[in-house]
């Protein structure tokens, strides 16, 4: 499998964790491990052995990609398929406790748009999933096959801020009683008779965006984790976290400015420049927040 996902805010991460040796890190969103790669090529060859590094992702596909990228540093790196919500109890497992750094990078990779299988793209027909980690859980046909209109309005407005919500909700029930929505361009298709074009925006984007956040309960994974993230920090440790739309930022943003043994970084969150948009266009909407433990 080829590594196709590029690092966003790359350079702004290795300055705000700063490697050293004898420091470890927990990455919760490994993905395919450009960050972590990056990170431990920071410290020199010949003390390198002595960083340590837990590499946590709930995607199986893109944990083997990490494990691969990652091989060349050993035992250095400690790789595990889990969600970050758990990210206390994989910590303790592995004997990562007072950590120097921990990053999370919201964003879904690469691999998940451009595998139709894996049901994201509204552009490619495959099965209606959505779910990172497929061995379990909800798929996207199951909320849009199931779920009230108003649970659906409620999520495409709440998760997707899409202003038609109640009346894509409406399309989407009278469309199942005909026959389920089994795959992503019926559901596509849906949208786009109720939905308008938006510029440059494909119409179903929002509606397809609430549906990922649901399915894998985004919003829920991060509120519930970021406490234990700052627990697991040693006093000076850094968090830092990437996010890629408002609602997400909203809620780092605020925790970071309300918990009181957190210093803030970055007063302003921190995004990509307009070289790296042009080089990585994926990553015109990402956000950096950087804090750090003070006691």
């Amino acid at each position: 499998m080829s590594t196709t996902h590029i690092p966003v805010l790359l350079q702004e991460v290795l300055t705000y964790l700063q490697p050293e040796p004898n420091q470890s890190f927990i990455d919760g969103t490994v993905g395919q491990g450009g960050h972590a790669e990056a990170l431990l090529e920071r410290v020199l060859p010949e003390v390198r052995q002595t960083v340590r590094y837990l590499a946590i992702d709930r995607d199986a596909s893109n944990l083997a990609v990490a494990k691969d990228r990652l091989s060349r540093f050993g035992a250095s790196v400690v790789s595990v398929h889990d969600r970050y919500a758990n990210v206390k109890a994989c910590a303790y497992a592995h004997h990562f406790t007072a950590v120097d750094g921990i990053l999370l990078d919201l964003g879904f990779s690469s691999i998940h748009v451009d595998d139709p299988s894996r049901g994201f793209s509204f552009r490619s027909d495959g099965p209606l999933d959505m779910r990172y980690d497929v061995s379990g859980g909800l798929t996207a046909a199951d909320i849009v096959n199931t779920w009230s209109e108003d649970e659906l309005a409620r999520a495409f407005r709440q998760y997707g801020e899409e202003t038609k919500a109640r009346d894509v909700a409406k399309a989407i029930i009278a469309r199942r009683k005909k026959r389920p929505f089994e795959r992503t361009l019926e559901l596509s298709e849906c949208v786009q008779k109720v939905v308008p074009k938006r510029g440059q925006i494909h119409p179903a984007t929002r509606v397809f965006q609430a549906l990922r956040i649901a399915v894998n309960d985004e919003l829920g994974e991060l509120t519930r984790a970021l406490p234990d993230l700052v627990d697991l920090l040693r006093p000076g440790g850094r968090l830092a976290i990437i996010t890629f739309h408002s609602l997400e930022d909203r809620i780092v943003k605020t925790f970071m400015k309300e918990r009181l043994d957190l210093r803030v970084l970055t007063r302003h969150a921190i995004k990509p420049s307009i070289m790296e948009v042009r080089e990585n266009p994926r990553a015109r909407s990402a956000k950096l927040r950087v804090a750090e433990k003070i006691s």
